[in-house]
């Protein structure tokens, strides 16, 4: 597992964490990251020069100005920045370091037997300290594996060209320390045309991914065996339903019992070739990058899954339309971590016209992964590392002659 908290599957976590520090920094335990210089650390040189300062400082001046009792300081500050062994070395310095440079002074003016204590007790408090820093960062870090391999299972890595198509994700969580939210895509190929479903669940934490979890599921079933987009789309927003039902039996009410899910649901029919189906669930509406420009399929009518029965009468599933998609265009799906991306200056991300620009420099832009590799870069730079919400970005075209 990568030491990022990005994914895009093709080795760009660590040009992500060079590039974009802020995105990753808390992605390792935070004492393998405080001065490093070309990958190692040098976290044990503040406090060594501190100690030889200190020293320094007592010998050459005047027996009005003893200050050899700073040197408790010493360990305090390695127990911040470096490991248990450490702190512990610091320690013991501090008060060999101590006891070296009094006893160079007459005992008029030496600090004495006090002040020794006073700097033994602080190096074993501050290895103490130390410790417990230690394995709480080591307990986050099995959090963060923990929830790293729950997303891995419930966003089942995909092939690189699968189900005909050619595609291209990367997923930023807000949450760093967690790494765990509602954001969502999967490619489902089957005998009816290959399917793609990208969403977001509202809330965040291990109950949207759970309700995530319980609609990837339903459409991994249905996009195989249903033949009607539409049909695809009633068993989502029933699974939500049901979901929250169960939830509610199990007593965990409020937030959990009241979510629901933007998506949008892409059939590609196999008997056209130069067009795909769009279902909208109430999600910002996909872009088409091609070398010729940018477009944006206009808004389904379509409410967030969960909230069919707000309409009058019998729940009905957003329509299915049909776009023309030609077979150098890649659709964009992107959540609301873009969309909502803010500059210093509250200013959103320009999405179209960011895309725009660039394939009006390099119509190359358009290959899935470049897009969005731009679009991450680009969302990063605009908001500077800081997300206010999970990223994802997901680009799919068809494959030159694939049958789907």
């Amino acid at each position: 597992m990568e030491p990022v908290t990005a994914r895009d599957g093709r080795g760009g976590g660590r040009r992500l964490r060079d590039r974009y520090p802020r995105a990753a920094r808390r992605a390792v335990p935070y004492r393998q990251q405080v001065l490093r210089v070309r990958g190692r650390s040098v976290a044990w040189l503040p406090p060594l020069v501190l100690l030889a300062a200190i020293a320094l400082a007592d010998v050459n001046t005047g027996a009005d100005f003893r200050i050899v009792s700073w040197i408790v300081l010493v360990p305090g500050i390695a127990a911040a920045i470096c490991g248990m062994w450490g702190t512990a070395v610091f320690a013991v310095l501090s008060v060999v370091t101590y006891a070296g440079v009094d006893s160079l002074w007459p005992d008029a003016y030496q600090a004495g037997l006090p002040d020794f204590i006073l700097v033994a007790m602080g190096g074993i408090l501050a290895t103490l300290a130390c410790v417990v820093r230690v394995r709480g960062q080591e307990r986050i870090l099995r959090m963060q594996n923990i929830a790293e391999t729950i997303r891995r299972t419930v966003l089942r890595p995909l092939p690189p060209l699968w189900g005909g198509l050619e595609h291209a994700a990367v997923y930023l969580p807000a949450d760093v320390e967690a790494r765990v939210g509602g954001d969502f895509y999967d490619i489902q190929p089957g005998p009816h045309g290959t399917r793609v479903l990208v969403g977001d669940v509202q809330g965040k934490g291990l109950g949207s991914l759970e309700m995530a979890a319980a609609l990837l599921g339903t459409f991994r079933e249905a996009g195989y065996h249903e033949r009607e987009l539409t049909t695809v789309a009633e068993r989502l927003e029933t699974r939500v339903r049901r979901h929250r039902g169960h939830i509610a039996e199990l007593g965990r009410g409020g937030e959990e019992t009241d979510r629901f899910a933007t998506a949008v649901l892409l059939g590609f029919p196999p008997d056209d070739p130069g067009a795909v189906d769009v279902v909208s669930f109430g999600h910002e509406p996909p872009l088409v990058a091609g070398p010729h420009g940018v477009r944006v399929l206009p808004p389904g009518d379509g409410l967030p899954l969960g909230l069919g029965d707000l309409t009058t009468g019998a729940a009905a599933p957003p329509a299915v339309r049909r776009f023309p998609l030609a077979a150098d265009e890649s659709l964009l799906l992107t959540t609301d971590g873009v969309t909502e991306a803010r500059d210093g200056g509250g200013v959103f991300f320009p999405l179209a016209a960011a895309v725009t620009r660039a394939l009006a420099a390099d119509p190359g832009t358009a290959v899935p992964r470049r897009l969005v590799t731009l679009v991450r870069d680009g969302v990063l730079r605009h908001s500077r590392g800081r997300l206010a919400d999970d990223t994802t970005m997901f680009a799919v075209r068809r494959l030159p002659g694939a049958g789907l």
